[in-house]
């Protein structure tokens, strides 16, 4: 059976261990996930590092996020937080706030308007997801996701 990944990417020649196509296999995948990803959010004017801190201040509630807290929640991180920060409040999605005791500290809220949003773009990504994994079986997925751990957490 001729190798997929060889195919898709115009690949002649075999990979050095099945570690290293596994590696090159992983990074594909995740880049055509993300393409679509940023596809789907495209329409509402955000992408998906924006729709990731957004939904993080959602659930962060009233209480809000420092950007550190805000940095460690990320699915992928950014190196400049405060630039992604500036950008959604100037789009009006977020408002920050300093400390009363430590003027240095920051603190983000998601606004009325970013919840908004994220109601309007909630079903296009589930829809997404549905539509980018929804060929796969529930029970295929859940191994994958048990795979992608170990990978991601080496014992």
């Amino acid at each position: 059976m001729p190798n997929e990944l060889l195919a898709d990417l115009k690949q002649t020649k075999p990979y050095k261990t099945v570690a290293q196509e596994a590696h090159i296999s992983i990074a594909r995948t995740a880049a055509v996930l993300g393409h679509a990803f940023e596809e789907t959010l495209k329409p509402f004017g955000i992408t998906s590092t924006q729709y990731n801190v957004l939904r993080i201040l959602r659930g962060a509630g009233a209480d809000g996020l420092c950007r550190n807290d805000i940095r460690e929640r990320m699915v992928t991180p950014v190196p400049d937080v405060t630039r992604l920060l500036d950008r959604l409040e100037d789009m009006a999605l977020i408002t920050r706030a300093r400390g009363v005791s430590d003027r240095r500290h920051m603190t983000a809220r998601i606004t009325k308007d970013g919840l908004r949003l994220l109601d309007r773009v909630d079903q296009p990504v589930l829809d997404s997801h549905e539509r980018l994994l929804g060929h796969v079986s529930e029970r295929d997925v859940r191994t994958l996701l048990t795979l992608l751990a170990k990978v991601r957490h080496p014992a």
